[in-house]
């Protein structure tokens, strides 16, 4: 065995360090909004919820993925510094440790990460996972800076960048799992799949959502129009490649239906986006949270159950906790989405509920595949 081969994954520290941070963190900050719990000041606005949403949670979860094996000292600093910055963030979100920390972070997972990325992949379509990292990296650098200096303005505009971003990343990564995934499986029933990873559509929506990340940085009202048309036409070609991967044939594979409903919900939050940017009939949002609770909530849990499943058991039958898990998720996606028309508190709460009982379940499942690994190096 080799060095490297010893080296552990990062995700098996990131992943339920993440999971828990959902599971705690975001649902506590809703109930403070509506003042019926306390809590620290960084979670007490929805500025401060969005951004542990974006720059604490999902941020941990891209690391977790993309980082792979890494040595263990590194892992533990990496991590460290993540914990740290949410504290700092939590408690002081306005000082210079939480700036330094979560910048800090941000700034070694790109020196980590972008240049692996744009070092090693051949084709453009791959090399777009570089300058998809390093955006939400830089968005995390502006946005401590700008919310250092008070200067509030532009913080709802980066924080919609970067959901934009982490939308574009889940449609190449969950399309780069789904398509060898399903074809395999079609493969042993006999059924050969044509349409595999469709490289021109999925070109063609990433250079859609190219424009899109560029039209939303700029000031001028008449981009948002053009934006929202753009999220339209990227969320048409998306709901094109999706349903040529046939859902009737994957019945037998629940993590395959897993993360075509991920799928499903990255063109209804482009959808949603685009229809608040284009007529004001709902509130944006309610239509980002389509996008995060619906999308990245259902693709991240999704994507950590079926990563640890795979490394801890050498397949992808993920426990069935977790699908579970995934039902609650698309259920408070769809609260959060029908609080914007019905009255009062209820559907906020459950929503909430629901996120963190999702999550929670995921954290414990997360546990018990790292002693199910651990038990199983043991024998070799």
């Amino acid at each position: 065995m080799t060095k490297k081969a010893r080296q552990p994954f990062a995700n098996l520290y990131f992943f339920p360090l993440a999971a828990a941070y959902a599971a705690l963190v975001l649902p506590w900050s809703v109930l403070a909004q509506f003042e019926l719990v306390v809590a620290p000041p960084g979670i007490q606005a929805p500025l401060g919820h969005a951004h542990e949403m974006i720059f604490g949670f999902a941020l941990a979860v891209v690391a977790g993925y993309v980082l792979g094996p890494q040595p263990k000292p590194r892992i533990f600093l990496l991590t460290a510094i993540w914990l740290t910055a949410r504290i700092a963030f939590l408690g002081w979100p306005s000082s210079m440790v939480s700036l330094a920390l979560n910048i800090g972070f941000a700034v070694l997972l790109a020196y980590r990460v972008v240049p692996r990325f744009a070092r090693t992949a051949k084709k453009w379509r791959n090399k777009a996972v570089a300058p998809i990292i390093l955006g939400l990296c830089a968005g995390a650098v502006v946005f401590h800076g700008l919310y250092r200096a008070e200067i509030a303005g532009p913080l709802y505009g980066i924080l919609l960048e970067a959901i934009l971003l982490l939308s574009t990343l889940m449609f190449f990564m969950g399309g780069r799992m789904l398509a060898p995934a399903v074809a395999g499986h079609l493969l042993k029933q006999g059924h050969e799949l044509e349409a595999r990873v469709q490289p021109r559509l999925e070109g063609t929506v990433l250079i859609v959502m190219g424009l899109v990340l560029v039209l939303n940085l700029l000031p001028w009202a008449p981009w948002r129009q053009m934006t929202g048309l753009l999220l339209l036409l990227a969320a048409a070609l998306t709901l094109f490649r999706l349903v040529r991967w046939p859902v009737r044939l994957c019945l037998g594979r629940p993590d395959l239906l897993a993360l075509m409903l991920g799928y499903w919900w990255i063109i209804a939050g482009w959808v949603l986006i685009a229809t608040a940017l284009l007529s004001n009939a709902i509130p944006l949002s309610t239509a980002l949270h389509g996008m995060t609770i619906g999308a990245l909530g259902t693709l991240t849990l999704t994507v950590m159950a079926r990563t640890r499943t795979q490394r801890s058991h050498k397949h992808t039958d993920m426990p069935k906790a977790v699908y579970v898990a995934i039902a609650l998720i698309s259920f408070a996606a769809l609260a959060r989405i029908a609080a914007a028309v019905v009255p009062g508190l209820s559907l906020y709460l459950l929503g909430a509920f629901s996120w963190s009982l999702a999550f929670l379940i995921l954290t414990v499942v997360l546990i018990q595949l790292a002693q199910a690994e651990k038990r199983r190096r043991s024998l070799l």
